[in-house]
Order: structure tokens, then C-alpha cells, then sequence
């Protein structure tokens, strides 16, 4: 999804202290979250409504997905419109924000607790992603260069802001009771205008760059389900038509996560159809979220973190040594073993987590979230081999 060697874009490209926080904060959120579902597990065989799924869900969403995708964006963006980024003081700004936010409003969530801390969480998260969305939009006027990714990333913003200021409607909902509806009546639209409005167009936009009348709700679901199609399509033809034949673990694991994108979107068509004959079946709506943060946008990460934190960190550290001898190869900052391990943990613990929800099993729930555990464990492992990386002599 990002530059394929250490010289594409990065000579304009943003300070690494600007992206690192981000990497760091959103591999530490996978890991807390991760071990909040090891010791809320009981939690998946309730409703999808339960205050301890409701903070892991948040936990993942925002402290891994969103925060990984901020910072890996201030990287892509000036890459993408061949220019600087606006203002690091804003990319600081956003990332305090949203490091205090999140985990005040996890805790809001994990205690069902909707005072101060829930309600200061939402707004500083809210802030954040305004800081974030007014450091896109000037960079992006400020540079000559037009760019349609860019307009991805910078509409999938917007859509991520609509998001969040439903959610912040909906925390205050609790306490105050300013909309017409309780806060689980708003739920699904929140949900929606997150996973299609922010993380789907996000990543179709990027991606795409390197390689009542409940029968109405067909209509959506099959422009989505085209668009997903069409997008798989390109994926097959880049990698069929790549100049470099020989595919990398990582790459593989991005383009495994093409296919996840179907499996959420099969549990949904399969929710829509049990809607016609009004059955409810939380376990299926619970399944459906749990394959999207779990599964689909969490490959998509593992395949993005090692493709593009190898290479601002080698340009942090041999940047200046380029020409004077022989460099490391990115690739080599962080250990394959490692990742191909992850990989393997990563898939088991997925699928028995699928299944556990699936046939409300307890103990397969438990087992599968210590395999994650194992999972974020190794992937926090490579991510700091590759940031304390010492300099070799050249």
C-alpha cells in the first residue's frame, strides 16, 4: 500500500517522530485489547451489547485501526501529493488527543460508565480527528499535485469524523437523553458510517493506488459488494501483471485480507435475509463485527506494518549513509520468522474466535483470545526490534 523502496517519496515525506507514536500507541492497543478479550471472553457468548464488547470492539477500532492508519497516512499523504505535510505540531496535537481520549473512552465502555470520563474521551477523540482532517486538507492545497488517492483519504476522513461525532451524540445519549431513541437504536448507523464511510473507502482508495422497507437495504449492499469485486479484480490483475515475481510474506497476508473483506460482508447478507423473516440473532451480529476488526482490517494492518515501518525507519537511520557502503535491507529490521509465527497464531486464534462465538463456547472463546494474545505479543516484538534498531557500521 506504501513506497517500495527506501528512496520512493520519502525525501519530502514527514519526520518519523510524527509517525512513530502512532505505530507504537496502535501496537500496544492491539495487545491490550487482545488481553481484555482473554479475561472478557465470557462476555461473547451475551448479547453484542455487553459493556466488555463494547470496549474491546472501541479498543480495536480506534487504538488500533484508526490510530495505525493516522500514522501511517501523515507518511503516504505527502507522498501521495508530492508535498509537505501542512503542519507537525497539528500531527502531535491529533495524536495526544486521541491517546488520551481512547483509553477514557474504553473505560467508559468497560464500566458502562458514561460520566466525565467517556464524555471528555469522545471530545478529545472528536479533536483529534479535526486536527488530523485540517493537516490533510491544507497539505493537500498547498501542494500543486492533484491526486484522486489522496481525495480518498482525505473523504474517508470526513466520513470518520461524521463517525465520531454520532458517537459522541450517542455517549452523552446515556446520561442526558438528547435523542428521540436510546443509544443501541443509533448503534448500526454508527457502526456503518465507520466500517463502510471510513475504513472501506479508506482502503479501496489507498489500496487501489499500489495494488422497514428492509429490501432496500440490497441496494447498498450490492453497490458495496461490486465494489469489493471490482477491487479484488485489480488486486489479481496487479498481481498477476507485478514486475517483481517473487511475493513476500507480507504482501501475501495484505492481499489474504481482499479476501476477508467477503466474509463480513456474507455474515451481513445472511443478517439482512434473516431480517425478512424477522429473526434476530445477536451472535451473527456480534460474529459479523468480530471478522471486520479481528479479521479483515487487523490482516490488512499486519500486512501494512511491515511493509511500510521498515522503510521509515531505515530512512531515519541510513538515509544519510546512503552511497557511502553497503545499507541493510530494510526487510532485514525486523525478524520473518517472527512474522511468519504471528501469521500462523494470528489464523488459528481467528477462526476458533469466529467459531466460539458461533456455537457460544466458552472455552474455545478463552483458548482462541490467548492464541491473539500470543499473536499481538509477537507483533509488538518485531515492531520494537525494528524501532530500537542500532545502526550498523557502514
Amino acid at each position: 500500500m506504501f513506497p517500495s523502496s527506501p528512496s520512493a517519496g520519502l525525501a519530502q515525506n514527514t519526520s518519523y517522530k510524527v509517525v512513530l507514536p502512532f505505530y507504537i500507541y496502535g501496537a500496544l492497543s492491539f495487545l491490550i485489547a487482545t488481553i481484555l478479550l482473554l479475561f472478557s471472553s465470557s462476555a461473547l457468548v451475551q448479547h453484542y451489547f455487553h459493556p466488555q464488547t463494547l470496549a474491546i470492539t472501541h479498543a480495536m477500532a480506534l487504538g488500533w485501526g484508526t490510530m495505525m492508519i493516522l500514522g501511517a497516512s501523515h507518511q503516504l499523504v505527502p507522498v501521495l501529493i508530492e508535498g509537505k505535510l501542512y503542519s507537525d505540531a497539528l500531527a502531535y496535537l491529533s495524536f495526544l488527543s486521541a491517546a488520551i481520549g481512547i483509553p477514557l473512552l474504553v473505560y467508559g465502555f468497560y464500566h458502562f460508565y458514561f460520566g466525565w470520563e467517556a464524555q471528555w474521551g469522545a471530545i478529545l477523540i472528536n479533536a483529534a480527528i479535526v486536527f488530523y482532517l485540517i493537516n490533510i486538507a491544507v497539505s493537500m492545497i498547498k501542494s500543486k499535485k492533484e491526486n484522486v488517492h489522496a481525495v480518498f483519504v482525505f473523504t474517508a476522513t470526513l466520513w470518520l469524523l461524521i463517525t465520531i461525532i454520532v458517537g459522541l451524540f450517542l455517549v452523552f445519549n446515556f446520561t442526558h437523553n438528547i435523542l428521540s431513541q436510546d443509544s443501541l437504536h443509533y448503534l448500526p448507523l454508527h457502526a456503518h458510517l465507520g466500517i463502510i464511510g471510513w475504513f472501506l473507502l479508506l482502503v479501496l482508495g489507498v489500496a487501489s493506488r499500489y495494488i422497514g422497507k428492509s429490501w432496500l437495504y440490497f441496494f447498498p449492499l450490492s453497490a458495496i459488494l461490486i465494489s469489493i469485486i471490482m477491487f479484488g479484480y485489480f488486486c489479481k490483475k496487479a498481481y498477476l501483471d507485478r514486475l517483481r515475481k517473487k511475493v513476500d510474506d507480507q504482501l501475501k497476508i495484505s492481499l489474504f485480507s481482499v479476501l476477508m473483506m467477503l466474509l463480513p460482508l456474507l455474515v451481513l447478507l445472511i443478517i439482512i435475509l434473516m431480517m425478512l423473516f424477522s429473526v434476530d440473532d445477536p451472535k451473527l451480529i456480534l460474529t459479523y463485527g468480530f471478522c471486520i476488526f479481528f479479521g479483515w482490517i487487523t490482516a490488512i494492518i499486519f500486512g501494512m506494518t511491515f511493509k511500510t515501518l521498515p522503510f521509515i525507519l531505515w530512512n531515519k537511520t541510513y538515509h544519510d549513509k546512503a552511497g557511502m557502503g553497503k545499507t541493510p535491507n530494510p526487510r532485514e529490521l525486523f525478524n520473518n520468522k517472527i512474522f511468519q509465527i504471528m501469521s500462523v497464531f494470528y489464523l488459528a486464534g481467528f477462526v476458533l474466535l469466529i467459531a466460539g462465538i458461533l456455537i457460544s463456547n466458552t472455552f474455545i472463546l478463552k483458548f482462541a483470545a490467548l492464541l491473539l494474545v500470543v499473536t499481538a505479543f509477537l507483533y509488538n516484538t518485531n515492531v520494537f526490534k525494528m524501532i530500537m534498531h542500532k545502526p550498523k557500521k557502514i
